[in-house]
């Protein structure tokens, strides 16, 4: 349970208007900023946060807490924050973003909402959108391979194999038996076409033919 100053809770509880919002970024290379919705600037735990930044708050699919999820920034590209250059260049890749609700008159009565990084940052007309990253979103995060019938590997990779000059404006659906009978590929078939699927539920046995224990294909 995060703590909140109680002369903070009881404004908030009132309905106080002289609350905002507060960003506090962090870079992976230790720089840090701050940005807010008031109409001036504030400084926040010795964070100089700039009102003409535009930040906003975007729509929430989940809570940033301690759930999988994301939620949306909104603000304007300019040199003095965050510049189209360094965004390119991936500085801010991965960077921590915390949120705060501060009360601008008192910006010592604060209390943090969330804490997440920065996902994806896209460019729209003179500004941007980020996408935010709970802390548990890394457990939505596949680790390793999975095991499906199709193959996960890309049409002439190097698990793959398959000679793209043989095969001009080919596409391949990743299935079996395209490998095989399109590519004459099915060494290298990075998939797992005997692994069971929901169909295994309805089979039935089947009445003579090959009973060796075989694939069914």
């Amino acid at each position: 349970m995060r703590p909140i100053p109680a002369e903070l809770a009881t404004r908030i509880e009132s309905g106080a208007s002289t609350l905002c919002y507060a960003w506090l970024l962090k870079r992976a290379d230790g720089v840090e900023a701050g940005f807010t919705d008031h109409d001036r600037d504030l400084e926040v735990n010795g964070i100089p946060c700039l009102a003409a930044s535009g930040w906003t708050l975007g729509a929430a699919e989940s809570s940033v807490g301690l759930v999988p999820g994301s939620i949306a920034v909104a603000g304007v590209l300019d040199d003095t924050s965050i510049s189209e250059a360094d965004i390119a260049a991936g500085l801010y890749d991965r960077a921590e973003v915390a949120l705060w609700r501060v009360d601008w008159r008192r910006p010592d009565l604060k209390v943090r909402l969330w804490v997440a990084r920065l996902a994806r940052v896209r460019r729209i007309g003179d500004g941007f959108s980020a996408d935010l990253e709970g802390p548990m979103a890394a457990l939505e995060r596949v680790i390793g391979r999975t095991y499906g019938r199709d193959c996960d590997a890309q049409l002439g990779d190097a698990r793959c194999k398959v000679d793209l000059g043989s095969f001009p404006g080919v596409h391949c659906d990743k299935r079996w038996a395209t490998c095989t009978n399109a590519f004459a590929n099915g060494f290298n078939f990075q998939g797992f076409p005997d692994i069971p699927g929901d169909d295994f539920l309805t089979a039935a046995p089947v009445q003579g033919g090959r009973n060796d224990g075989r694939s069914r294909r």
